[in-house]
């Protein structure tokens, strides 16, 4: 699966990649974070297709797109 890693206290809440990621894999958190502002965070990642748009709208360079390995459950 891949996903948007996102460093919430270092993001500024500006909404560019929320606004440009195709899949709306990207949402503002209802939470606060150490700057004082609601940070963006994925809310859809199984949407997400990797295309690094989120990465390269980012001005403050705080979102990686990762691969996660998927977490396997013992029945």
């Amino acid at each position: 699966m891949i996903t948007p890693l996102i460093n919430i206290d270092s993001c500024k809440g500006c909404g560019l990649c929320i606004s440009f990621c195709p899949r709306k894999v990207l949402d503002f958190s209802n939470q606060i974070n150490a700057r004082g502002v609601r940070y963006a965070e994925s809310v859809n990642p199984g949407n997400c297709t990797g295309c690094g748009i989120c990465y390269n709208m980012c001005p403050d360079a705080v979102i990686e797109v990762v691969e996660k390995e998927a977490v396997k459950v013992a029945v």
